[in-house]
């Protein structure tokens, strides 16, 4: 579904990552795990086209979109869900909802979308009216993912969704992650809660000064020494 390789990126003069290449097939939670500023936000902003200062291919669906704008990038189905929430915090709840399906494909299926979401997260359902910048941490996130997947996501790419949050809310999250992907969406997951990223993973790739460093499967990562003595403190 995603495959991408080679991927440089560049801030100004200073080379982010360096000849990145991971893949995601169809239906697969895919996890790119490392500590703070290790590259992994920056990976999911080169493929949804946030940073165009980049080289190397990036294929969705077949199709080279390393040199597409963001927008068109959302119309193929590949939706990113930002570091932070970047919810709009001034509009309710219902206007952030409804401002992720503004592509013409989500719009038709706007009702049925919003349905699906408040089933996911009744909160949501009960606070439609609110506005949004004082909802708590977790209710936010519940909203930013919410606005995603109003875009019909093919691929949902989630940057740090347990950012901030209370350890339980971190496990509720998680949980989330997994039941949208039974839903049938694929998932790439930027987190940096490295135990909990691997649980959920059916791969994961480890990111470490711009480049990866080690691949496979959540749970034998979870067993790799490297990984317990860097990422848990094992």
């Amino acid at each position: 579904m995603l495959d991408v390789k080679g991927l440089n990126v560049f801030y100004g003069g200073v080379q982010a990552l360096r000849n990145v290449t991971f893949s995601v097939q169809k239906g697969e939670v895919v996890s790119i795990v490392g500590s703070n500023g290790a590259g992994k936000s920056t990976s999911q902003k080169a493929i949804s086209g946030v940073l165009r200062q980049k080289q190397g291919t990036i294929e969705f669906l077949g199709k080279d979109i390393i040199s597409l704008p963001s927008h068109e990038i959302v119309k193929m189905g590949l939706i990113q869900i930002p570091e932070g929430r970047k919810i709009f915090p001034t509009m309710s709840v219902l206007e952030n909802l409804e401002l992720g399906s503004y592509t013409a494909r989500a719009k038709k299926r706007r009702e049925e979308s919003l349905k699906k979401i408040c089933e996911l997260f009744p909160i949501l359902e009960e606070r439609k009216h609110q506005v949004a910048g004082t909802l708590s941490g977790g209710e936010q996130q519940m909203l930013a993912i919410g606005r995603g997947l109003m875009s019909i996501p093919e691929l949902l790419m989630l940057d740090e969704p347990s950012l901030g949050l209370a350890p339980l809310l971190v496990k509720e999250m998680l949980k989330i992650v997994k039941t949208i992907n039974s839903a049938g969406i694929t998932i790439l997951l930027v987190e940096q809660n490295v135990a909990h990223a691997l649980e959920i993973s059916s791969r994961s790739y480890v990111l470490e000064n711009g480049a990866i460093v080690l691949e496979g499967k959540g749970g034998d990562l979870l067993r790799n020494e490297h990984v317990r003595k860097a990422y848990m403190g094992m």
